[in-house]
């Protein structure tokens, strides 16, 4: 688009993250403007899961991060055998959820990124409901094959946005970018902004 930049169509098929069970269709439009920000994504997809049904399921993936005896604290998810306790399952299921807005705003026409490892994960207990995480991820940046570390805060209860806010760095460099708060879903990230932490 003359002075925009680049939009693409996208038709892809989604599955579900745990069962590998076909999840829906979806029609996507990404523009990636000519000056540096984030990509401009629209998305409209059609569930073959019916709402109330991923409603039960997040009430029970929340209950039993709500349950644990003491605070989550884990280090290395995977392990270096590529291996998950699944006591932790739902702890690296929220890192791939909410180190999705990271990928979305750093990426380019030319930069993509995959979450490679959870270098450490600690639960806050906390007086309300939501449930509350700091991670360390780790970022695959391709195609430089890059290594991004970044620290990212995750707050979510049932039925609300993820709330992420982050700071990446790449290894062995100084700081590169802080960023607000980002709240995402399964129905797409939000343009919401806020202080750094």
């Amino acid at each position: 688009i003359p002075e925009s930049g680049h939009k693409y169509y996208l038709q892809f098929s989604t599955e579900d993250y745990r069962t590998g069970e076909d999840a829906g269709n979806c029609l996507a439009t990404v523009l990636f403007p000519k000056k540096k920000s984030r990509p401009v994504v629209s998305i409209k997809c059609s569930h073959t899961k019916d709402q109330k049904e991923i409603q039960e399921e997040d009430n029970k993936f929340y209950q039993r991060i709500r349950h644990q005896s003491k605070p989550i604290t884990a280090n290395n998810i995977p392990d270096s055998y590529g291996n998950i306790e699944p006591a932790l399952e739902p702890v690296w299921a929220l890192a791939v959820a909410g180190s999705g807005s990271i990928m979305w705003e750093k990426s380019t026409e030319t930069l993509g990124y995959f979450l490679a490892q959870v270098k450490s994960v600690r639960q806050w207990i906390r007086k309300d409901d939501f449930t509350e995480f700091d991670y360390t991820v780790l970022l695959h940046e391709m195609p430089t094959q890059e290594i991004i570390s970044c620290h990212m805060r995750l707050t979510w209860l049932p039925g609300q946005p993820l709330k992420v806010k982050h700071f990446c760095a790449p290894e062995g460099h100084g700081a590169e970018q802080g960023s607000g708060a980002e709240a995402g879903s399964a129905a797409g990230p939000s343009a919401e902004k806020g202080a750094s932490f």
